[in-house]
């Protein structure tokens, strides 16, 4: 029975197919516009230390332990985690569940965003004041959560065009879909922000603007918000914990080098989110001088960064300001839509699993649930919605989702028993002390990130929303998720997940 399965399991048809869906997966929209204004905020060039030494201690781990799972399990996330363990199967639906009906629902909305500033970019719409254009003419932004308002007609239009490629990409499969997709995406984004990043150097102002990006300020980094903020990054930059790594993993061949691919997702990811930087403070640098202000005052983090301050440094440009425009917001587009894919295939993976549905009607429902659940973001209360929602899914779902990872593998597994199966399918082995840092090192990171986003909760309502609105579409979102998982995991298995394990 299970020589069967695993004969059916799709594939990837080469090596770097995979390598480059999940860079793909782990390189989206926070890499371009959230990573270089943490390096700013945290003392610049110092940054990187506390950034790199959480890489080590806590993504490239993580990212073997995910990888080296759903290799050894042949499984998506609640296979494998059922596999182990029958009492824990929850959990994989849990993340997959979460990341499907909320994470991959607003996020769709911001690629949608990205795709209407795409064509803006024609004729540079936004005009003078994009501030201005941004939440009044284009979100025509209400002024609380539970006034949603109406949904907005340009939003709704491109977010069917994002969910169309959604689908059909997913829908294609492991190898002539995911694969053939990421091998054009890739590539392609790595050209754009190259032909960014040396545009931008060029402009008069560039060199001050990575003065301040990258000067380094180590007094910095005596305060703990800066660590917290540097292994929280590279915690949500990586994709861990939304179960694509396991399900990406299950489709490898039985001989394969996790440690070294991990190795090389993890470094890929973070060296574009300083190269892509530099493009960004390069281009706040010439605002900067071109506006006669301070960069402190040009700079902004997440939506206002690219939805505003770009923009309005677009506009600024001496020539082609036009092509940069539409450079920039095509390489958003792309950054998402290589995520997005990952966590359909994700959950289709688990559906898959489990009930061995065939494969193209469950993307198809998949993605016009997803279409239909994203309208709710596409509102003029949407991007209320959308910050609560990603602020509890992914400072509470994926880092709680990531502790039960490390304590399914390291204690209920005993991460011992993964890391004898990647030594011996790779040349590049693992020591002991990666099964310290599974079992100890990273819980104690999460658990830190976790207490530390509580504290904060609890000083002062997130954003100053109201209460009622944190606990509905936040807090109750991830319980309601939670009830769904454990529903699901309940049902029974066509195929028993232990025969999937690779002996």
């Amino acid at each position: 029975m299970s020589t069967q399965l695993a004969h059916h399991r799709p594939q990837w048809k080469t090596h770097i197919g995979f390598l480059l869906a999940a860079i793909g997966s782990a390189i989206g929209l926070g890499n371009i516009w959230r990573f270089p204004y943490l390096c700013y905020k945290n003392g610049g060039g110092a940054f990187l230390v506390p950034y790199f030494i959480a890489l080590v201690v806590v993504g490239v781990p993580l990212m073997i332990l995910e990888i080296g799972l759903g290799h050894k399990m042949r499984g998506s996330a609640p296979a494998s985690y059922a596999a182990v363990s029958k009492n824990w199967e929850w959990t994989g639906w849990w993340q997959i569940i979460f990341v499907m009906f909320g994470i991959v629902l607003y996020y769709s909305v911001v690629i949608s965003w990205c795709l209407n500033f795409f064509f803006y970019s024609f004729n540079i719409s936004w005009g003078a004041d994009p501030n201005s254009f941004f939440f009044k003419n284009f979100l025509m932004l209400s002024s609380s959560p539970f006034q949603i308002g109406n949904v907005r007609a340009p939003i709704l239009l491109a977010l069917t065009i994002v969910w169309t490629l959604n689908w059909l990409i997913v829908f294609l499969g492991v190898e002539k879909g995911l694969e053939r997709a990421n091998k054009f995406f890739m590539p392609l984004l790595f050209i754009l922000i190259a032909v960014l990043v040396f545009w931008s150097l060029r402009l008069s102002g560039a060199a001050e603007g990575l003065r301040v990006y990258l000067r380094p300020d180590f007094s910095k980094l005596k305060e703990a918000g800066v660590w917290i903020d540097a292994f929280s990054q590279i915690f949500f930059t990586l994709s861990l914990g939304f179960g694509i790594m396991i399900a990406y993993a299950s489709y490898l061949p039985r001989k394969t080098e996790i440690v070294k691919d991990s190795i090389t997702i993890s470094l890929t990811n973070c060296l574009f989110s300083i190269f892509a930087g530099c493009g960004v403070f390069a281009v706040l640098g010439y605002m900067a001088q071109a506006t006669a202000q301070p960069i402190g005052e040009v700079v902004s983090q997440s939506i206002g960064l690219a939805f505003v301050a770009f923009p309005k440094a677009i506009s600024l440009l001496p020539a082609f300001s036009r092509i940069f425009g539409i450079l920039f917001f095509g390489s958003l587009v792309i950054a998402g839509l290589s995520s997005s894919i990952s966590i359909i295939e994700a959950f289709t993976s688990g559906i898959v699993d489990k009930f061995h549905y065939s494969r193209k009607p469950v993307v198809s429902i998949l993605c016009i649930s997803g279409f239909f659940g994203s309208i709710i973001f596409a509102t003029q209360g949407g991007l209320f919605w959308l910050d609560i929602a990603d602020h509890f899914l992914t400072q509470y779902g994926l880092v709680v989702a990531a502790i039960m990872e490390c304590i399914i593998v390291g204690w209920i597994y005993r991460s011992k028993k993964l890391r004898e199966h990647i030594n011996h399918t790779s040349t590049f082995g693992l020591s002991a002390l990666w099964d310290n840092l599974v079992k100890i090192v990273i819980p104690i990171v999460l658990v830190i990130l976790l207490v530390n986003s509580l504290i904060n909760e609890f000083a002062v309502p997130y954003e100053n929303y109201p209460v009622l609105s944190l606990i509905v579409i936040g807090r109750d979102w991830l319980i309601f998720t939670l009830f769904l998982a454990l529903i699901v995991s309940a049902r029974a298995w066509k195929i028993e997940p232990s025969q999937r394990e690779q002996h």
